[in-house]
Order: C-alpha cells, then structure tokens, then sequence
C-alpha cells in the first residue's frame, strides 16, 4: 500500500513537471510575482492594497497577462505555481482570515 501511494506521489510529480515544462512564461511570471511576495514586507502589501491595483502594469506584465487570459491550461499551472507562497504571505499580514 505504501508502495503504491509512493508511486501515485512520483507519477504526479512527474506529471506536474511536465506540465510547467511546457508553458516557460508561466514559470516567469510565477517566479516574479513569488518573489514580489517572498521579499514585500506586509505594510508594503497593506499600502499597495490600499491604493487600488498598485502601479500601472508595464507593456511586458500587459502580455502575460492577456495570454494567461486566453489560455485555461496556463491559467492553472500559474496559480498552482503561486497559490501556496502567495496566499501563505496574504495570512501572515493579515490580509485573508
């Protein structure tokens, strides 16, 4: 049994893998907005909270934007890329109960 759940754990890893293999500008945009997280303090996430959407959005994050927009399969690989770090930051600051 532990064998089989084992095996079930790497084919998923596997699957995952190669999954964020094929879309390399997920795995950008992902590592960008991580590391916004990851090194934004929680007072700089309350300000930029507080003042709408933050700053106008450059013509590169313009783009990846609208292509994750239009792709459902992308979509998901980028928010199973960013869900944990992310959401982990916005509970820490007190921005999600």
């Amino acid at each position: 049994m532990a064998r089989k759940i084992h095996l079930i754990a790497v084919g998923a890893l596997v699957v995952a893998g190669i999954a964020n293999a094929q879309y390399p500008i997920v795995d950008m945009v992902a590592n960008k907005v991580i590391q916004k997280y990851q090194n934004a303090t929680c007072e700089q996430l309350w300000q930029e909270k507080a003042q709408g959407q933050g700053k106008p959005k450059s013509a590169e994050e313009q783009r990846a934007i609208e292509i994750l927009r239009s792709d459902p399969q992308m979509q998901a690989a980028f928010f199973s890329k960013i869900s944990t770090p992310v959401v982990t930051k916005m509970f820490q600051c007190g921005m999600i109960p």
